[in-house]
This record gives structure tokens, C-alpha cells and sequence, in this order.
């Protein structure tokens, strides 16, 4: 199955701050448990090791979304962004 990065995809999506983004995803995710939708087939939570200045790295969490929670991502961002708008709009 095919899925993309949370960490990858916010920044496409014309939001600067994980933080911010992270609300989106709760949106989202509470969108698909409201369907009725099995959540973990959607939203699968992966840790990450990244590289830091002077060689140091460090474990951050991701989201591993499917097309579908892509989908539900889109359609509970903020429509002022030109990016949500086009993704919305698709």
C-alpha cells in the first residue's frame, strides 16, 4: 500500500509549523473515526531518526497516511491556503 509521510507532506501543504499541522491531523483522523473507519489502516504512526548539527541525530514521530487520510487532510485544512484550496478543490 501506498502511503506518504505526514513530516513530508505538511510543508507542500503550505504549513511552516509541525505544531500547527498536527491539528490538522486530529481533525482528520477524528473525520475517519466518525466514519466509521478503521483508523490504524490510515494513520500509522512510525518514528524517524534525523540528523542534527555536529553529527548528532535525533528520533522524531511521523504519520504514515494513506491516500485516503491524504484525502481527509486536505479536507480539514485551512482553505486560505492556496495549497489546501487546489488539494480541496482536486
Amino acid at each position: 500500500m501506498e502511503c506518504w509521510s505526514a513530516r513530508e507532506l505538511y510543508p507542500i501543504l503550505g504549513y511552516a509549523k509541525w505544531q500547527t499541522f498536527e491539528n490538522v491531523l486530529a481533525k482528520a483522523h477524528e473525520a475517519c473515526q466518525n466514519a466509521g473507519i478503521e483508523i490504524d489502516n490510515h494513520f500509522t504512526g512510525v518514528s524517524k531518526t534525523i540528523p542534527m548539527p555536529k553529527g548528532a541525530s535525533k528520533t522524531i514521530e511521523d504519520i504514515m497516511l494513506t491516500r485516503y487520510a491524504c484525502y481527509l487532510v486536505a479536507q480539514n485544512g485551512d482553505p486560505r491556503k492556496p495549497e489546501i484550496a487546489f488539494a480541496q478543490n482536486y
